[in-house]
């Protein structure tokens, strides 16, 4: 959680920090994913090197170079998760103080959305 007036650029390590292992399906279980998508408001030298040197290849959009159209082809599924999940009221706007509590209503409709889906209720 951070406030509203921070970049979601300042936010980019500490979120691949704390990404757990991933599964797969055989050998090893994988401790970091292997590329990143990402639009152009990520775009640094920073970024990008670090993210090299964590084996992590980076594809973000060049700004003045590259359109965003070809992340589109994967965006869109987070883009329809959000969208989900602010779909409740609650969390349109952030009415708590403190970050828990936000975070609690965050799970409580990931919850909901979930158990939707599952058993294939509209949303």
């Amino acid at each position: 959680m951070s406030a509203a007036n921070v970049h979601d650029s300042q936010a980019l390590k500490p979120l691949l920090m704390a990404l757990p292992a991933i599964r797969s399906h055989r050998g090893p279980r994988r401790r970091r994913p292997v590329k990143m998508r990402a639009d152009k408001a990520y775009h640094s030298a920073e970024h990008r090197t670090w993210l090299r040197r964590r084996g992590i290849v980076p594809r973000i959009s060049r700004p003045g170079i590259e359109s965003g159209e070809r992340l589109g082809r994967h965006r869109w599924v987070i883009e329809r998760t959000l969208a989900w999940l602010f779909g409740y009221r609650r969390l349109t706007i952030r009415y708590e103080r403190h970050g828990h509590l936000f975070n609690a209503f965050l799970v409580l409709a990931a919850a909901i959305t979930c158990y939707k889906k599952l058993t294939k209720q509209p949303t």
